[in-house]
């Protein structure tokens, strides 16, 4: 058994590992995807209040609210599956519960890149609303996820990807963490534009 939680911040690139996931035949759970169905059951707009159900959900049911919804479809796939990828962890709260429920067959893989070049991914897709039609900033955003705790759980993975190289070279990497299995150690080739890093947790 597998769990690989990916976290990073708006754009960096968390969508495209789960599309990795899926070509080598691994479920995936998005973590995005339990606050995007209770934002329509509350009968708002997704693509303008995500963020706020995902705050208000966290205040009315604790900061891991989201990762407790998630665990239940993780746990189903797994009975099927030796890996299941998690995409979208917000928190080092959420990232401590699945290390209680999975324990080192978790990892934990941070995606990063630069504002820019996460702005520039995001205007790109075209699936938010814009500030101009009423939707949250990339600043904002940011500021709003790192308010969650993102900043403390990405501090904690056990893989970092730097996501600034060409799309095929991050496939490649991806790939490379999803075949190396729990446990991961050393370092993953890089070239001088992208590196991955591999520590252990806490170091």
């Amino acid at each position: 058994m597998h769990v690989i939680g990916t976290v990073g911040l708006p754009g960096s690139g968390k969508g495209e590992a789960a599309t990795v996931a899926r070509e080598e035949g691994i479920p995936v759970v998005t973590m995005g995807d339990v606050v995007r169905q209770e934002t329509q059951d509350r009968g708002l707009d997704p693509t303008k209040d995500h963020g706020t159900v995902a705050q208000t959900l966290r205040e009315e049911n604790g900061p891991a609210a989201i990762a407790e919804r998630s665990l239940p479809m993780i746990e189903d796939r797994l009975e099927n599956h030796e890996t299941v990828l998690v995409d979208g962890l917000r928190s080092d709260v959420e990232v401590e519960r699945f290390e209680e429920r999975f324990g080192d067959r978790f990892t934990l893989l941070s995606i990063e890149a630069p504002f820019e070049v996460r702005r520039e991914r995001i205007d790109a897709r075209g699936r938010d609303a814009s500030e101009a039609d009423g939707g949250e900033g990339l600043a904002a955003r940011d500021e709003r996820e790192l308010g969650f705790g993102m900043g403390e759980a990405m501090d904690e993975a056990d893989v970092v990807l730097q996501n600034t190289d060409t799309l095929e070279a991050f496939h490649d990497r991806v790939r490379t963490v999803i075949r190396e299995g729990p446990g991961l150690e050393g370092e993953i080739g890089s070239d001088s534009d992208s590196e991955t890093h591999v520590r252990g947790r806490n170091s």
